[in-house]
C-alpha cells in the first residue's frame, strides 16, 4: 500500500527527532521499522525512508508544506514518544521537541500541554516502547 504524502512527511520529520541526540541508533531504527509497518508502507517506501534516515536530519528537513495543522500536533506527540525509545529522554531530545514545536508553528501554550501529556503517556508506557 502506498503511504499518503502526509504520512511520509510525518515519518521524515520523526527521523529528524531520532537524530536530535546526535545518533540514529538501533532503538531509533527499530522504531522507524515499527512505524513503517504501522503506516503500512510498501517495500519501496520503506527502503527509501530507511535510506533517508541514514543522514543526519534537522528541523530544516521537516516538510512543513505537506503537513496539516492536525498532522503537526500528532507529530509533536509522536516526537515525544520517540525521545523515550531508548528508555530515557535526555535534555537535548527534550529541547529539540520544544524547538520543533516552535518551528512548526504550534502555539507555546498548546505545545507545552501536548508535550506534557505525551511525556506522561510515554513514562507510563516505557515498558511497551
Amino acid at each position: 500500500m502506498t503511504l499518503a504524502p502526509q504520512n511520509v512527511a510525518v515519518l521524515k520529520s520523526l527521523v529528524s527527532v531520532a537524530w536530535s541526540d546526535g545518533e540514529f541508533g538501533p532503538h531509533e531504527k527499530e522504531m522507524l521499522d515499527a512505524l513503517l509497518v504501522a503506516f503500512d508502507a510498501d517495500e519501496t517506501q520503506s527502503a527509501d525512508l530507511r535510506k533517508y534516515a541514514e543522514q543526519k536530519r534537522t528541523l530544516d528537513d521537516i516538510p512543513l508544506d505537506e503537513l496539516s495543522a492536525d498532522d503537526l500536533r500528532v507529530l509533536v506527540q509522536h516526537a515525544v514518544l520517540l525521545t523515550f525509545i531508548d528508555g530515557t529522554q535526555n535534555v537535548h531530545e527534550k529541547e529539540y521537541v520544544e524547538q520543533m514545536a516552535r518551528y512548526i508553528g504550534v502555539p507555546d501554550d498548546e505545545a507545552k500541554h501536548l508535550i506534557e501529556v505525551a511525556e506522561q503517556r510515554a513514562k507510563r508506557n516505557l515498558r511497551l516502547l
